[in-house]
């Protein structure tokens, strides 16, 4: 039995991986933030390597520190006290609290359930204790029955709060009354009780036309249809799921008038979500790119985060993207790593731990001047950098002071002879650097390019060399995005039955 003294819990379950949940999570906190309410975040357990940090140094699932700022509090790590970064298709590290716990295979890490859950319970005490509400993202399929003697995201962590828990199923996949219906009709009695609404998530059409089907699944279950979400094609929200780059435009490296950009779309990407500034720049073309036949011509190549540096790049070199890229970056192509990347980008990577993997040393693509070497230990830092070179990508914005976040397990040094630093922390220490001629440069700040002043500069710099259109885009703002999405929640769902829930009036 939940003890009355901590707040009531809302809880979002999906059919699926990738119905929503994130989104309608991020919606609702802000929901009820716009009526005074105290509202926090949780999601139990979090398999992304979209990973962000807080201000004590601690990371946390990506979609969590986005739903923390829609609910206009602090995010914190109780608000995701297990994080699972994958490094392969069977490890994971393990990020316990905000900080690394062990690198586990799946069976290894199910037997550590005893150590994750009181976690778990704890850090959701702890949030339903401080405020009004407490709204828990699951993950994947809470019907998955194979898992549920591990379970700690979905039904284990509902029963243990006794959460009102609502049922979201993705209706423009196609099958989602079925999806509902026998998400419900699978799940155990006890469990089944939880559930008090469907939501029919990603519509687009006439909603009238839903309505037998509506009439019928709660005649077969006893649960009421909640609310019909609109699809939002461009909601500006960051993805918590890099399988969310597979629904993404696949443009074509045909004719472009603007600036074309070929990211490089790792295995193993980490922090995608740093390049949503450039998909929101109308005269900047964004292409995921994972084989030669798909290079083209681009204007700027990116490399992103990655969870394992050396295989990835080891991938890069495999889909033959090196020859590709060393050309382009002859020809005068813009170059540009971010944290991974950068390591990629360096003379070479030492791993004489195995940090990261099996291997102990590995040459990097030889475009800048510096080596890493991988340590145990993880820099997880809120960062405030200034931009110190000028030239080439970064002409015009020296001193420029850019925000962001690190998280990196390696250490990277320049080798002589020394370049100017490119972004540079208040201490002197470096967090970035360029080639001679500043066409080529990395950087360990994520978020980099969500700085609109820093973004256009660079953009610019490139329009010009490579004679593309380009007129910046309006300055981003994350706060408007919050508020057409609760509006939009504030409109499609049935605000009695959430005031019956949670005992709050909407």
């Amino acid at each position: 039995m939940t003890d009355p003294k901590l707040a009531p819990v809302l809880m979002v379950q999906g059919t699926s991986s990738s119905v929503g949940k994130s989104l309608l999570v991020t919606g609702l906190c802000r929901l009820f933030a716009d009526v005074g309410i105290r509202v926090a975040p949780f999601k139990a357990q979090n398999m992304s390597n979209n990973a962000a940090v807080t201000d004590t140094g601690g990371e946390i699932g990506r979609a969590q520190w986005v739903q923390a700022r829609a609910a206009r509090v602090r995010p914190r790590v109780e608000m995701n006290p297990v994080l699972l970064k994958p490094e392969s298709n069977h490890r994971s590290q393990v990020i316990l609290l905000g900080h690394p716990l062990a690198t586990l295979d799946y069976r290894d890490y199910r037997k550590r359930r005893e150590e994750t859950w009181p976690a778990i319970t704890a850090a959701l005490d702890t949030l339903r204790a401080e405020h009004d509400l407490v709204i828990i993202e699951g993950a994947g399929s809470p019907a998955e029955t194979n898992l549920r003697d591990r379970d700690v995201v979905n039904m284990a962590i509902a029963l243990y709060a006794n959460a009102s828990v609502l049922l979201a199923g993705d209706i423009d996949r196609g099958g989602v009354f079925a999806h509902l219906y026998g998400t419900w009709a699978l799940v155990a009695p006890e469990e089944r009780a939880l559930i008090r609404g469907f939501i029919l998530n990603k519509f687009r059409g006439d909603a009238t036309l839903l309505t037998p089907a509506i009439e019928d699944l709660q005649r077969l279950t006893g649960i009421p249809t909640i609310g019909i979400v609109p699809w939002f094609p461009r909601h500006e929200i960051p993805e918590e799921d890099a399988v969310a780059l597979e629904a993404r435009s696949s443009d074509s490296a045909g004719s472009w008038p603007g600036i074309d950009v070929a990211v490089m779309r790792f295995p193993r990407i980490a922090n995608f979500d740093d390049l949503d500034p450039l998909s929101a720049e109308p005269d900047v073309r964004v292409r995921w790119v994972e084989s030669a036949a798909e290079w083209g011509d681009p204007d700027l190549v990116i490399l992103p985060g990655t969870k394992s540096t050396i295989a990835d790049l080891d991938w890069l070199r495999a889909q033959g993207l090196e020859t590709h890229l060393k050309a382009s970056a002859k020809a005068g192509t813009g170059v540009l790593g971010l944290c991974g990347g950068y390591q990629m980008l360096g003379a070479s990577l030492a791993d004489p731990s195995r940090v990261e993997g099996d291997r102990e040393y590995a040459d990097g693509l030889g475009l800048l001047p510096v080596t890493t070497v991988f340590a145990a230990g993880k820099r997880t830092v809120q960062s405030r950098a200034t931009v110190t070179g000028d030239q080439g990508l970064l002409e015009g914005a020296r001193g420029i002071e850019v925000t962001g976040y690190e998280i990196h397990a390696g250490q990277t040094s320049v080798v002589p002879p020394a370049v100017t630093p490119a972004v540079t922390l208040p201490d002197g220490a470096s967090v970035g650097v360029a080639d001679e001629g500043g066409w080529i440069a990395g950087c360990y700040l994520h978020g980099l390019l969500h700085n609109d002043e820093f973004r256009r500069v660079l953009l610019t710099n490139i329009a010009r060399r490579r004679h593309r259109q380009y007129a910046p885009a309006p300055p981003r703002d994350d706060e408007a995005a919050f508020d057409r999405l609760a509006g939009a929640l504030r409109a499609s769902l049935d605000l009695r039955l959430l005031t019956e829930l949670t005992g709050i009036a909407l």
